[in-house]
């Protein structure tokens, strides 16, 4: 999260930025502390910040202290509509290297027209939660080998979750799989946030694409939100990647709003 707060008085040469972690900063001032930055590593090996502070002055100080200690090329995510933070992450010698478009996606299939969307032959769905980890993870390599192969992990949302380098598996109960002959082809990725559930990954093994596999997970685990009371998703889909907003635009979501990835190099 990328936060700008008002707080008069913050930022001044008093404020202190320390180093906590390998992956925390602190900015304290009066003995308080007044903004925080935090570094996540993403699958693909690029390093991604983000810095909450009460003042813009607070976020510079951290933006230069976590850039001096930390390898360039370094990465940001940004709300769009946020213009304060964009114009810190500028300050900081951060520009725009990618949009993603985030919808709001209905779960009643009476909306989405998913209801009667059923997977290929021979290939059955295993909701959230009921993955094997092993197999999972198999899975996961192999996906994340031909997206590589392909154009590339930096594709994927900027949102993924931080992981060591190789696997983007971090927590297995949170994925459905697409299932062929006992091996698994595809995967969807749900965050059961509070707010709002969010999509942060839908995948197919590039032999198996097109055959209606990304289709028929995105209806099975929207059903279930469905029947759970949940009236709606969230997802973040690169604005080149017109598979992706073909199938999300065409079950009705609504884009409401946009993140913008950010690189300082």
């Amino acid at each position: 999260m990328n936060t700008l707060h008002s707080l008069p008085g913050s930022g001044h040469h008093g404020t202190a930025i320390t180093r906590v972690s390998d992956t925390e900063w602190h900015a304290v001032e009066d003995d308080r502390v007044v903004g925080h930055g935090d570094a996540l590593l993403r699958p693909d090996g690029r390093l991604f910040i983000g810095i909450d502070a009460w003042h813009g002055a607070v976020f510079d100080r951290l933006a230069e202290a976590m850039a001096a200690a930390l390898p360039a090329p370094l990465y940001a995510v940004a709300d769009e509509a946020d213009h304060d933070a964009l114009a810190a992450w500028k300050r900081a010698g951060f520009t725009t290297v990618r949009r993603e478009r985030v919808y709001a996606v209905p779960t009643d299939p009476e909306i989405t027209g998913l209801g009667p969307a059923r997977p290929p032959v021979g290939v059955d769905i295993l909701p959230v939660g009921r993955a094997d980890e092993a197999t999972l993870r198999d899975l996961d390599r192999v996906l994340h080998g031909e997206i590589e192969a392909g154009d590339g992990w930096w594709t994927m949302p900027a949102r993924l979750m931080p992981c060591s380098p190789g696997t983007s598996v971090v927590d297995p109960s949170k994925y459905a799989v697409a299932r062929q002959g006992g091996r698994y082809v595809g995967l969807l990725r749900l965050a059961p946030l509070t707010r709002r559930p969010r999509i942060g990954l839908i995948a197919v093994r590039s032999a198996e694409r097109r055959h209606g596999i990304a289709r028929a997970l995105l209806a099975d685990t929207l059903d279930a939100l469905h029947r759970s009371g949940t009236t709606s998703v969230r997802a973040e889909v690169t604005e080149t990647n017109a598979a992706a907003t073909a199938l999300f635009e065409g079950i009705g979501a609504r884009c409401d709003g946009a993140t913008l990835e950010l690189v300082r190099r």
